[in-house]
C-alpha cells in the first residue's frame, strides 16, 4: 500500500511529494515522458515576493528561505521594472502600490534598459526580484522523493481513480496501484482527476498564456536587464539565455490540453511591447504557450477535501506555482498529515478546499 500517491509531475506534484516523503511512502505519477512537461516547463519563473493576492504573498514570504538557501539556492539576480505612459496612469499607479515598487528616473531606467523609447514617462523598479532555476527546483524535489525511498514515474497516465474501504485504487491502464491518500496535483487536469475520484470539482479555469522568444534587441547584451512589465500587466519581456521572451500576458480560457501559442495574440502582444521600445521585432526564434490554472477566487487550493480528507488538493497555482512551491507544498503536506501549519490561520482558511463547500 502506497501512503501518498501524487497525480501530476510538475512543480506542484514534485514539491508536495517531497514534503510527504518524510511521512510515508510516496509515488509521484506523471503521464508525460518527462517531469514538468506542461505549465511547469513553460514558465518564465520569477520570485517577486510582493506579487499576487495576500494569501499568495504569504506563501511567497514563507518560501523565500528555501529558494535562497536549500540545496545551495535556486535564485539569480534579475530585478523588475514597470513602465508607464501618459495613457495608462491609473493602471501604473495601481501596479506601483500593489507591487511596492520604487519610482526611478527615466535616465536611471534607460541606463539599465537602453531600448526604452520616448513614450515611456514613468518607471517603477524593484531590485529584489529574482530568476528561479525551474528545472533545478523540480529535480531537487524529485530527488528528495527518491532519497526518502519514494518513486517518481513518468509515462504513467491515470485512467481511473476508485474509492475503496482501505483508500484508493488508481489505475494506469491494466495496472492498479493501491494508496491510502491521493494527492491531486494535476495542474489544468485537477477537476478531471477529481471527477474520476467522485470528488466535487472546483470549477478551475485553465487560461492560456503565450510567449515569443526574440533575438536580443539591437544586439544588446540583455543578461543584466530586468524583467519588464507594461502597466496593468498588458505584456511583459524577460531576458532568456541571450534572447528576450515577450508575452502578451493573455488569459484565454482553454480546455485542459497541450497548449500552443496563438499567432494573432502573439502579434498583438509584440505590438504592445514595440510601442514602448526603440528596437522593432524583426523575427521570432520560437514560441510556445502554457495553461495557468486558477480557482474561482484565484487563491491556491491546498489541503484535504472537506468531503473526503484522503483526497488532497495541490491546485490552482495560476502563475505563482514556482515562487510559492516551498511553502505551498509544506502547507498541503502539513494539513494532509495533521501537523500545525506554519503560516497564519487566516491565510490557511483562504487556501483551504473547504471554502468551496
Amino acid at each position: 500500500m502506497i501512503d501518498f500517491l501524487v497525480i501530476g509531475g510538475g512543480i506542484a506534484g514534485t514539491s508536495v511529494g517531497a514534503r510527504l516523503s518524510h511521512h510515508g511512502h510516496v509515488v509521484v505519477l506523471e503521464r508525460e515522458s518527462a517531469l514538468a512537461y506542461h505549465a511547469s516547463g513553460r514558465s518564465a519563473a520569477l520570485f517577486e515576493e510582493s506579487y499576487g493576492l495576500p494569501s499568495t504573498i504569504a506563501l511567497n514570504e514563507a518560501s523565500r528561505d528555501y529558494h535562497f538557501e536549500a540545496n545551495g539556492g535556486v535564485t539569480s539576480p534579475r530585478g523588475l521594472m514597470l513602465i508607464g505612459t501618459a495613457d495608462d496612469k491609473d493602471a501604473f499607479d495601481t501596479d506601483m502600490t500593489a507591487m511596492h515598487l520604487e519610482a526611478i528616473s527615466l535616465s536611471d531606467a534607460r541606463a539599465m534598459l537602453p531600448i526604452l523609447n520616448d513614450r515611456v514617462t514613468r518607471v517603477g523598479y524593484d531590485v529584489d526580484s529574482w530568476d528561479l532555476d525551474t528545472d533545478r527546483l523540480v529535480q531537487n524535489f524529485a530527488s528528495e522523493v527518491r532519497g526518502n525511498g519514494g518513486g517518481v514515474r513518468t509515462s504513467a497516465e491515470v485512467t481511473a481513480v476508485t474509492r475503496t474501504t482501505a483508500g484508493w485504487d488508481v489505475s494506469l491502464g491494466d495496472e492498479v496501484l493501491k494508496a491510502r491518500v491521493v494527492v491531486n496535483a494535476a495542474g489544468a487536469w485537477v477537476d478531471v482527476v477529481a471527477e474520476m475520484a467522485g470528488i466535487a470539482p472546483l470549477g478551475v479555469t485553465p487560461l492560456r498564456r503565450s510567449i515569443a522568444r526574440i533575438p536580443a534587441p539591437g544586439g544588446h547584451d540583455v543578461s543584466g536587464w530586468p524583467i519588464l512589465f507594461g502597466s496593468g500587466e498588458s505584456w511583459y519581456a524577460k531576458p532568456d539565455a541571450g534572447a528576450l521572451l515577450v508575452s502578451p500576458a493573455e488569459e484565454v480560457l482553454m480546455p485542459p490540453m497541450d497548449a500552443w501559442a496563438d499567432d494573432m495574440m502573439l502579434a498583438e502582444g509584440l505590438a504592445r511591447y514595440e510601442a514602448h521600445v526603440t528596437e522593432p521585432v524583426t523575427r521570432l526564434l520560437s514560441n510556445w504557450a502554457g495553461l495557468r490554472t486558477f480557482a474561482p477566487d484565484r487563491n491556491l487550493v491546498l489541503g484535504p477535501d472537506k468531503a473526503d480528507p484522503s483526497f488532497v488538493w495541490m491546485a490552482g497555482q495560476g502563475g505563482y506555482g514556482f515562487q510559492t512551491a516551498p511553502a505551498a507544498s509544506q502547507l498541503a503536506a502539513d494539513l494532509a498529515v495533521g501537523n500545525t501549519p506554519q503560516i497564519q490561520a487566516d491565510m490557511v482558511a483562504r487556501l483551504s478546499p473547504a471554502r468551496f463547500a
